[in-house]
């Protein structure tokens, strides 16, 4: 059975964590399981966006603490090991944003520290009633410094810090309400909403949707003025485009656009 299963319908991948024994933890498996797959879909022209979701009782419990605790038993006390953890996890987490498909996260269950920066990653986020998200550390004297980065990039600073320092969960609606997820709908509605959130995405322009994920994640930070120049130049590639010129033909002319790509 593997770690992370891939089932493609129409133009979006499904992708689904698959140890529920563990809560679908991020273990060193997992994390390059997931790497190996972001990194083939990167390339994967036919696919147009993806779903993320966990097997089991949860979305995914963060890392494999036993596998951390195993890391410690090195020479150097696990620096090493650890350095090299949270470096993967990292460049695993960036993928999710450098990919050119929209990534959708199904969430479930629990969301929990380096699980609950996985959901942030995403580019957009459906959660079950019920579900509950924490960057719990600090709980076990463990800071989540990495995941607070994907944390604060999504959610109001001081909201991000009580959750930090605190280690509480916070319920799905109120994730709803400081921006950590998009939506929250009732357990039996999940798969359905995400599949049509997922549709509607799948069925936009390829080229279009990825000229601007790019460009939405590289002006975010940017001054406003600098941000205003360099999505001009990104508009006024996407209208080049041939396929841009059948979209605004087709909606002029009342039809569905006949798109290449």
């Amino acid at each position: 059975m593997a770690l992370l299963e891939r089932n493609d319908t129409g133009a979006v991948a499904y992708l689904r964590m698959n140890a529920p024994e563990k809560l679908n933890a991020l273990s060193d498996a997992m994390l390059a399981a997931l790497q190996t797959e972001f990194d083939a879909l990167a390339d994967d022209r036919s696919i147009r966006a993806i779903v993320l979701s966990g097997e089991g009782k949860a979305f995914c419990a963060g890392h494999d603490l036993k596998e951390m605790t195993a890391g410690r038993q090195a020479e150097d006390g696990g620096a090493a090991y650890f350095k090299d953890l949270f470096d993967r996890c990292a460049r695993m987490m960036m993928s999710i944003q450098r990919l050119p498909q929209p990534v959708i996260a199904q969430v479930h269950g629990i969301a929990t520290a380096a699980g609950c920066q996985l959901v942030a990653s995403c580019d957009m986020a459906i959660a079950a009633e019920g579900t509950r998200f924490g960057v719990n550390g600090v709980n076990i004297g463990l800071f989540c410094s990495t995941p607070m980065v994907a944390l604060t990039r999504n959610v109001p600073r001081k909201q991000a810090f009580e959750m930090l320092t605190t280690g509480q969960f916070i319920p799905a609606t109120r994730a709803e309400a400081i921006g950590l997820i998009n939506k929250v709908v009732p357990p039996e509605d999940l798969v359905r909403e995400t599949a049509t959130l997922a549709g509607m995405v799948a069925d936009k322009l390829g080229a279009a949707v990825k000229i601007g994920k790019q460009a939405f994640y590289t002006q975010i930070d940017m001054p406003i003025a600098q941000a205003y120049d360099y999505t001009g130049d990104v508009m006024v590639q996407n209208m080049l485009y041939r396929d841009t010129a059948e979209g605004i033909s087709a909606f002029l002319d009342k039809r569905h656009p006949e798109w290449n790509q």
